[in-house]
């Protein structure tokens, strides 16, 4: 009797385990699907921005390339080289000959980057307290940065003949940072239209100029393909934290399904690696939600609910060394940043490497200069958020793209805020002399108030709470340089809404 008493129950056992197992698979089955993103937009916008890209606040990428050899006008080179009647165009034909005897293609072998250290870089980078950085991997030019098995014309088999993407992406993961690579190639087979009346008319020279075609031209398959195809290959490649976008791929219907399908296989692909992974773009390029949307070197004038990013350059005339450049102050710089991560923005700064690989004296100094500030400071920048209210102070501009050639002239009364916790930072930029008055904390009350402390100093602050402000007086020394922030402790923690 105990023999068939424990086979029923051994036999009990199996089906309850093999139902278990049963439901478990199915729930595992769920859990996949309701993971992996479809090559569709109501699939795609349930992708969520990264709470490390929120917190990170500060990036920094760089055109180098073959286009930096010339130190000329700009990285636009290449196509303005092609454009009669342009400055470029006669300075090309001045200095290196007529455009079909000395193409674009023959810059490529002068492009060398001898001196170019990865490691150097990034440690640069890191000091200059950048969270995520990387290069372009591939500008309008054509030319791939990678070792690429879908185009010949790349730096691993021509110019440096060294794998520029790939030792960048193993330089940042050993320092601790997110790796991001950025694409500019979509806008290509418009780029060179100008240059098929010249040695680009050459189908030799296809992979790098694309095929001749009419300007106005639809893309063609292969372009299309291609496009994707080199996407692809970086993302199995090197595995990027964050792909950031150019202009050049929304406004033609032909790149619709091509976009779909590049998000979802990245997208999936993040997936499988367990990562958090971010895509960027311009415009209306992709439906909102879908990536992040990115401003080309501006500013917004109010708080927007989404983080957002912008690109600029330290440079105000170009993205790419040239040899008279224009840089931004590290306090234009400072203000700007800390400007925008008070209305729930992220900046990703340009430099400027020359081509042999060296990164100017003047433009180290600035980004070493960024990271002494942050130094002292980000604890006011780095994972807060912003707060229902991004500011005070009388200065005002208007928001948008292609606006930051002007520097905006910030008062010790323009006062920006970011909160952590039970923690609301008050950053005033500028110098307030001996006393800060901040209208917008008024509602504070007293008793709800820890301390108050400036970051560099730490000493506890006097202050007063008024009917209409909250006033502090300052340390007797500066702390820091550019920008200021009072560190306020409440007693308790502040419901900011979800962003």
């Amino acid at each position: 009797m105990n023999l068939i008493k424990n086979k029923i129950f051994k036999s009990l056992l199996t089906f309850i385990t093999g139902i278990f197992l049963l439901f478990a698979s199915v729930s595992l089955c769920a859990q996949y699907k309701t993971k992996a993103y479809q090559p569709a937009w109501a699939s795609l916008i349930q992708h969520p921005t990264p709470e490390w890209f929120k917190d990170a606040k500060f990036g920094i990428y760089f055109h180098w390339g073959v286009y930096s050899y010339q130190a000329y006008a700009s990285e636009w080179y290449p196509r303005n080289m092609y454009r009669e009647g342009s400055d470029v165009y006669n300075h090309h034909l001045k200095t290196y000959g007529s455009q079909n005897d000395f193409g674009y293609k023959d810059f490529i072998p002068l492009f060398t980057g001898e001196h170019f250290n990865a490691e150097e870089w990034v440690s640069l980078f890191k000091k200059a307290g950048a969270k995520f950085v990387g290069p372009v991997a591939e500008h309008h030019d054509g030319f791939a940065m990678w070792n690429s098995k879908l185009t010949d014309w790349n730096a691993a088999d021509m110019g440096p003949q060294r794998d520029i993407v790939g030792e960048m992406a193993q330089a940042t993961r050993e320092a601790g940072l997110k790796f991001i690579t950025t694409f500019h190639h979509a806008w290509k087979w418009r780029y060179y239209e100008p240059a098929f009346k010249y040695d680009a008319k050459d189908p030799r020279y296809a992979g790098l100029y694309g095929m001749p075609h009419l300007p106005g031209a639809p893309q063609s398959k292969e372009f299309l393909e291609n496009w994707l195809g080199k996407l692809i290959e970086v993302i199995d490649n090197y595995e990027p934290d964050m792909m950031w976008f150019d202009f050049g791929w929304g406004r033609d219907e032909t790149f619709e399904p091509y976009k779909r399908k590049f998000l979802s296989y990245y997208y999936n692909k993040a997936t499988e690696w367990k990562k958090n992974v971010v895509v960027t773009y311009k415009h209306n390029d992709l439906p909102e939600g879908t990536g992040v949307f990115d401003i080309e070197r501006g500013q917004l004038d109010s708080l927007k609910r989404d983080v957002w990013l912008t690109d600029t350059s330290i440079d105000k005339k170009s993205w790419c060394f040239i040899e008279n450049p224009e840089y931004k102050s590290v306090n234009v710089l400072i203000d700007n940043l800390v400007d925008r991560v008070s209305k729930n923005g992220n900046t990703l700064l340009n430099i400027c490497p020359r081509a042999d690989g060296t990164i100017p004296q003047e433009q180290k100094e600035i980004l070493l200069s960024i990271g002494e500030w942050l130094d002292v400071n980000g604890e006011a920048i780095y994972g807060t958020r912003s707060w229902k209210k991004y500011g005070e102070g009388p200065t005002r501009f208007k928001g948008g793209g292609h606006i930051d050639k002007r520097d905006i002239d910030y008062t010790a009364e323009d006062i920006r805020f970011t909160v952590k916790n039970n923690v609301i930072y008050a950053i005033t930029l500028a110098w307030p002399g001996e006393k800060i008055f901040i209208q917008s904390l008024n509602e504070l009350e007293s008793d709800k108030i820890e301390s108050i402390t400036m970051l560099g100093d730490g000493k506890e602050l006097n202050w007063d709470m008024t009917e209409d402000e909250l006033v502090i007086e300052t340390p007797n020394k500066e702390p820091c340089e550019h920008a200021y922030s009072f560190k306020i402790v409440c007693k308790e923690r502040f419901l900011i809404p979800n962003m």
